[in-house]
């Protein structure tokens, strides 16, 4: 107590108290949990992202007309397949993959040029990853890759309509992502039946 006197009877004693006890403190608050906190920070978007009604219109309309040409109906590539042995915080990343995926072996090929809006959507999915870079996966990788793998050899062994069929789905890859990716999912989703 007396030594608390003599502070308050002196500025430096203050400033010595302060640099000394409460900096440190306030310092050590701020920082993150190890681990899991600082990745799953990395792994939100904006909700702002998903509602920009200009981007969504674009993506729906696509996935509807991909969808029309669609032949196959009794497969699903995105779906809640992917999320089989998954743990809610690792589905981001996931969904960051398969939207990587998507763009690159899909959007960015020679479909381009069969529909409308393809660059544009191609462009607002990759700006998404791209925000995400920093999301990386917590725990074991092994079941996400298997799901990631399983869902390319669907496609492939869909041949040419696998493409089709990706970008028949672009609604619900769209819905998922927001899902996994932001703090309040929406409620239902846009839910396709096989």
């Amino acid at each position: 107590m007396a030594s608390l006197q003599i502070l308050s009877k002196s500025f430096p004693g203050w400033v010595f108290f302060c640099c000394c006890c409460c900096l440190p403190l306030l310092l050590t608050s701020c920082l993150p949990l190890k681990g899991a906190s600082a990745a799953h920070h990395a792994c939100r978007l904006r909700r702002i992202n998903f509602q920009q009604l200009y981007i969504r219109n674009r993506t729906y309309t696509l996935a509807k007309m991909a969808s029309a040409s669609d032949k196959d109906t009794d497969n699903r590539l995105i779906g809640q397949q992917l999320f089989v042995n998954i743990r809610e915080n690792n589905r981001c990343y996931l969904m960051k993959r398969v939207v990587e995926f998507v763009v690159k072996d899909v959007l960015l090929t020679e479909v381009k040029s069969q529909y409308p809006y393809v660059e544009e959507v191609a462009q607002f999915l990759a700006s998404l990853t791209s925000e995400l870079s920093g999301c990386q996966f917590s725990g074991k990788r092994e079941h996400i890759e298997k799901n990631l793998e399983q869902m390319k050899k669907k496609m492939e062994q869909l041949g040419e309509n696998g493409k089709t069929k990706a970008i028949g789905e672009l609604d619900l890859l769209f819905d998922y992502m927001e899902n996994a990716c932001t703090d309040a999912p929406k409620k239902g989703g846009n839910k396709k039946k096989n």
